[in-house]
């Protein structure tokens, strides 16, 4: 009964949300639906890509779009979207940089019956989210963790070996998920004492990297050596969320002159498949990287889009709690790349050149 009744509230919103959409005047192709894309910051190669495959995805289908990044300032983000509702955007697709701050903007949108779309990023208490399009997050971090887990032969009861680990920013919500799909399959290896943090810094709180920004990882991660193993501790591994945090682990390492490629350099995870945390990866620097293929995530808006506005129901496989509501959602699927299948994955998909991993 439980499962009937969410449906059929999803439902209920999804038709809502099409009557909404229909009142506001959306057909693609006339040329007249405006779609408002807000991403978090031009500085990481990631959102970079993903604001291209989405402006692209969403013109060559007919609509017209205003695309803009906010350099991850909050403020900056919140008077763009004000700007986006009040200059006539029909759809809203936002990836936000703190998904609870946006909730005056959200109400805006929702009192002009415009459509919010949140892409990647979590909208939080808000009950004026139409639609997530995301990748499992969870299972990002899960796949982390069972990289480590293969890795280093845990399961055979290998061990024990030195760890550190890193989190993603406190003030997105995904990378509370990451960390703890990836501390479920880790924690009873550091509970049992296969792993030892040597730091004992284990907590989100302590570990989070504010912004995901490489350069604050690079000075967590040169304390820690030099704290920790500047007497010649062994070092196994890094748990790292994401690729600009594994670059300033990796940087933080090589400056450090006492970790070896192949000697004694650390497994490092990663996410998103950078290009210079690929270049890393074929060096031997990073050990994976999760794909999270933007060019899927950009096709899905566009069919949500296209659903919300021909009346009909998105098509979803999973909800997401914010705090507020049961967010209708849908998971696209993720990869890792490494060292060995890095060419299938990134190359032969057309994702990347060979060149450009040169």
């Amino acid at each position: 009964m439980k499962i009937a009744k969410k449906l059929l509230v999803v439902l209920v919103v999804f038709a809502f949300i099409a009557s909404m959409f229909a009142m506001a005047g959306c057909d693609a192709k006339s040329g007249k639906v405006k779609i408002g894309v807000a991403m978090p910051t031009q500085s990481l190669q990631r959102w970079n890509q993903d604001g291209e495959y989405l402006k692209k995805e969403l013109e060559a289908a007919g609509y017209e779009v205003d695309l803009q990044y906010a350099n991850n300032e909050v403020a900056t983000q919140v008077t763009q979207i004000e700007g986006m509702i009040t200059g006539g955007c029909d759809v809203l697709v936002i990836a936000s940089i703190d998904g609870s701050s946006l909730g005056t903007q959200l109400d805006s949108a929702k009192k002009e019956k415009i459509p919010v779309i949140a892409y990647d990023r979590l909208l939080m208490n808000s009950d004026a989210v139409t639609c997530y399009a995301t990748f499992d997050n969870y299972a990002v971090g899960k796949m982390q963790g069972e990289f480590i887990e293969s890795a280093l032969g845990l399961k055979d009861g290998k061990g024990p070996f030195n760890m550190e680990m890193f989190a993603g920013s406190p003030d997105d919500n995904n990378a509370t998920l990451f960390f703890q799909g990836a501390i479920d399959v880790l924690q009873k290896y550091i509970d049992s004492g296969k792993l030892n943090v040597v730091s004992g810094q284990t907590d989100f709180a302590t570990i989070a990297i504010m912004s995901w920004k490489t350069e604050t990882a690079q000075a967590r991660m040169d304390d820690l050596l030099t704290k920790y193993y500047a007497d010649g501790t062994k070092l196994d591994v890094v748990l790292s969320p994401n690729d600009s945090v594994a670059i300033g682990i990796a940087n933080a390492l090589d400056n450090s002159g006492d970790f070896t490629v192949g000697t004694n350099w650390p497994i490092v995870t990663g996410q998103d498949c950078d290009t210079p945390n690929m270049k890393n990866i074929i060096a031997g620097k990073q050990s994976m990287s999760i794909f999270k293929d933007t060019r899927t995530l950009a096709k899905e808006v566009l069919t949500i889009t296209k659903a919300l506005g021909e009346g009909k129901t998105p098509v979803t496989n999973a909800t997401y709690n914010n705090n507020k509501i049961d967010v209708p959602s849908f998971n696209c699927v993720i990869l890792f790349a490494d060292v060995n299948n890095y060419e299938k994955v990134l190359i032969d998909s057309g994702y990347y050149t060979a060149d450009q991993l040169k």
